[in-house]
């Protein structure tokens, strides 16, 4: 049996039920994943996704860095997370402070943890100031 260089523990991101999961590493790449029986959500159980899904890890075109554009009819290009996340905040606000916060809306997901979703939520009515949230319960 193959030997891991190092088990990672993490929280499945396939659904918001928080299931736990040890990641076996072995020069950077995931083998294997178990489900950790330490765990009151899930007892070491795993779904299908939990268990074998997690090949895009590992995918050549998947996202490793945001992208941003200088203008509208520019293409992407990489930016820093503090760019990126800069850009959103300044474009969250001049729509609400133009349009009033009911012209923003907020979708969450079931692939977000309950906690995540709790965040999203209390960001669009403390912060933007929308009761405009729905969540998506469909994987």
């Amino acid at each position: 049996m193959l030997k891991a260089d190092r088990i990672v523990q993490t929280t499945c991101s396939y659904c918001g039920v928080g299931c736990q999961l040890d990641l076996h590493i072995r020069e950077e790449i995931i083998f294997r994943v178990e489900g950790r029986f330490d765990n009151e959500v899930n007892f070491g159980q795993l779904c299908v996704k939990g268990r074998f899904g997690y090949d895009f890890v590992h995918a050549s075109d998947r996202l490793r860095r945001p992208l941003a554009r200088a203008s509208r009819r520019a293409e992407f290009s990489p930016a820093s997370w503090d760019e990126a996340l800069d850009r959103v905040a300044n474009r969250l606000k001049g729509i609400r402070d133009q349009y009033g916060p009911r012209s923003v809306a907020f979708l969450t997901s079931a692939k977000c943890t309950n906690e995540e979703n709790y965040l999203l939520q209390k960001f669009a009515r403390t912060v933007i100031g929308t009761n405009t949230v729905d969540h998506c319960a469909r994987l």
